[in-house]
């Protein structure tokens, strides 16, 4: 897993969570609290809310990125800049500052202009971000999108059969989508990777987010820090009933499994209540070791087979060493007496494991996912049909 230095601030694993506050220059952004279009009054809430609730990084952004407007050209986000650029300068500085475009010609302007990161919500859809950031020497936020600067996020909108091919489509999920979006057009060192949360598309549902954020570990295959942006999000609002005023239980909830999972940097508007949600979740997360002797060792956050097979891409291994890394555990109550025997000796002879309890037939069945699929696909005499339909599939 890569470090990424933000102006100093240090974001990847061993370090903790960054919060990311935000602050808007554009009228038509949704998010009241943080709109302003006076930059004494826009740097008053940087200082005072912002940066003094525990933001970490400050990300301006210069447009509505929801998709029910129209699009701004690069000419009109450069008009906009002046006024990003008077914020800055009339804050404390007590900060990381980023800002959110699409443009490579905008962040060029900005980053010469003492902005620190970009965040590139078109997922390098301008081919010649990467490099105006690699000159600058700047951190960059990918966001998961087609190479469409007016389609930020619409993954599932990618013709994946021309890019992947017939079979690969076929058989990809969304989560599948958002991970190759991600890898297209590559990344800098200094990237941290957005897996896309929010209704980017007509065609995205709440389920696709809902897979997203389950298989969030998997998104670390891609040795960059990870970034949320899960603020009263949709996806979570629904989970509970709830409007967008009463949904900042929900966020925080969500934001402690997200960093515990593996994320990095969560943007929010609700500084302080998710700085502390993010700090639960970082106490709780998995140790993981670095050596300082010239051999690096860490300990992957893998839980599954899937989030293993990212890694082993990435490094070029064998993806099926994935398949010794999912240990599943089940509890079994219930059987008869032949039955027990039959599953143990079935159990070790396919490499996995049955312990009795000392309750009769009742134990535990340990093995790798890909053991486990070959008792229920194998002979099926003498187990009871309950057992054989919760063994994984192959």
């Amino acid at each position: 897993m890569n470090t990424v230095d933000a102006a100093g601030v240090p974001i990847g694993d061993g370090h903790p969570p960054r919060i990311m506050g935000v602050l808007n220059v554009s009228e038509e952004s949704p998010y009241d609290p943080s709109v302003f279009d006076d930059p004494g009054e826009a740097a008053a809430y940087v200082d005072e809310t912002l940066i003094a609730e525990g933001a970490d990084v400050v990300d301006v952004g210069l447009e509505s990125a929801n998709k029910r407007f129209e699009v701004l050209g690069p000419e009109a986000e450069l008009e906009r800049l002046d006024t990003a650029i008077a914020v800055l300068e009339s804050t404390s500085r007590d900060a990381v500052f980023s800002i959110e475009t699409r443009y490579a010609e905008v962040a060029d302007a900005a980053l010469s202009r003492g902005f620190d990161v970009v965040n590139d919500i078109c997922g390098f859809a301008d081919p010649e971000m990467p490099a105006v950031c690699r000159e600058h020497g700047a951190p960059v936020v990918k966001m998961a999108s087609p190479p469409d600067l007016e389609r930020p996020g619409a993954v599932e909108e990618v013709d994946w059969a021309a890019r992947k091919g017939p079979e690969w489509a076929a058989a990809a999920d969304y989560v599948d989508m958002v991970y190759e979006a991600l890898k297209h057009n590559g990344l800098t060192e200094d990237t941290v990777v957005d897996p896309a949360f929010g209704g980017w598309s007509e065609a995205k549902t709440l389920a696709d987010d809902r897979e997203t954020f389950r298989r969030l570990r998997e998104f670390r295959g891609l040795g960059q820090p990870v970034l949320v942006s899960i603020n009263r999000k949709n996806f979570l609002k629904a989970v509970a009933g709830r409007e967008t005023e009463a949904a900042l239980p929900v966020s925080l909830a969500a934001t402690s499994i997200a960093v515990e999972r593996g994320a990095h940097v969560v943007r929010t508007h609700d500084v302080a209540e998710t700085r502390d949600a993010a700090l639960i979740g970082h106490e709780f997360a998995r140790d993981l070791a670095r050596g300082t002797d010239g051999v690096a060792v860490d300990r992957l956050d893998v839980a599954t087979a899937d989030e293993a097979r990212r890694h082993a891409e990435r490094l070029g291994t064998d993806p099926e060493v994935a398949d010794r890394v999912e240990v599943l555990v089940y509890e079994v109550r219930g059987l008869d007496g032949s039955a027990e025997r039959t599953l143990a000796e079935r159990a070790r002879a396919a490499g996995a494991a049955y312990a009795g309890g000392s309750e009769p037939g009742t134990g535990l069945l340990v093995g790798t996912r890909t053991v486990l699929a070959t008792l229920g696909t194998g002979e099926r005499r003498g187990l009871p049909a309950t057992l054989l339909e919760a063994l994984p599939d192959v």
